[in-house]
């Protein structure tokens, strides 16, 4: 029978060469619970395993190169889903848990009981929108990105998650996207009720202090915006749903950012200018300035 515990004791002294002995150990129980298909309570009480570890040597290999387990492993567990994950998406962040943890807060002031509609833009994996649409299973949620192969990921992820979530591909900077709300969106003169978005926001000159498993595996186009203009994402979503698209009054509409701590004030700043009320700055679990809420009367 395999010594187990000898096995991730040999795994994590070859990783502890690049990785910090935490993280090393971490990535060592993480090899483990894919191989064996055991959690780690499993291991620990002593379940039997005869597997030959020769793979894993492969696993180690390519994370001595710094490519994320979760690209090795082809998913990722987050807010409670097995999410598919592949070099065309981000990996989902604990950041981001935290967006949605936000939104579906009991104290939330979200119109109650009635079927929502969302939209997730940026979506990548989908993993906001899944997340929110198995909260909620009564909202109605789209998620849109730029990238057909994100799209893909993110329609087998609400199929892997057993969700109804509709994904589309989109681009927030063509001239068509006003006309692509009124098709989706516009319904008894009724927009959509939440909008949120994880945009690209990290400038280019702060690569240098980013490691080399986000620099040389995760999309640069969902990471990095350009130095001159970090908040052009921002600044065209808030344009777009500044703008009602019916003369008449609508609901108040829910804005939700995750954001790069440096810009907070500037994108409150612009939302204000673009009409946006009762605004508020929330802080991560790290104390930083991490998600913006707004709302908006048309």
């Amino acid at each position: 029978m395999t010594n187990i515990h000898a096995v991730i004791s040999d795994i994590q002294s070859q990783l502890e060469t690049v990785y910090p002995k935490d993280e090393a150990g971490a990535l060592a129980w993480w090899i483990m619970e894919e191989e064996t298909g055991l959690s780690r309570s499993q291991i620990l009480t002593g379940c039997k395993i005869t597997k030959n570890f020769a793979h894993v040597q492969e696993v180690i290999a390519r994370l001595l190169h710094f490519e994320p387990i979760q690209y090795i492993y082809g998913h990722t567990e987050w807010c409670g889903l097995d999410l598919k994950v592949t070099p065309a998406t981000l990996i989902p962040r604990p950041e981001t848990a935290e967006l949605v943890e936000q939104i579906n807060k009991p104290t939330q002031t979200l119109p109650k009981g009635k079927a929502l509609k969302v939209l997730d833009i940026g979506t990548g994996s989908g993993c906001i929108a899944i997340a929110l649409k198995k909260a909620h299973p009564k909202w109605e949620v789209t998620g849109i990105d730029i990238s057909e192969e994100a799209i893909e990921v993110a329609k087998e992820n609400a199929k892997r998650n057993k969700v109804d979530v509709n994904f589309q591909v989109a681009d927030i900077f063509s001239d068509q996207m006003t006309k692509y709300l009124n098709k989706w969106y516009m319904v008894n003169d009724q927009m959509v009720h939440i909008v949120v978005s994880n945009p690209p926001y990290i400038c280019e000159k702060e690569k240098s202090g980013m490691r080399r498993n986000v620099l040389d595996f995760e999309p640069s186009g969902a990471l990095f915006v350009p130095d001159d203009d970090p908040l052009k994402f921002y600044r065209r979503i808030a344009e777009l749903f500044s703008l009602p698209l019916r003369a008449e009054v609508r609901e108040r509409d829910f804005l939700f950012f995750e954001i790069n701590e440096a810009y907070g004030d500037e994108i409150v700043a612009l939302l204000n200018d673009y009409g946006y009320t009762d605004i508020r700055l929330i802080k991560d679990m790290y104390g930083k300035a991490r998600i913006i809420e707004g709302r908006m009367v048309g």
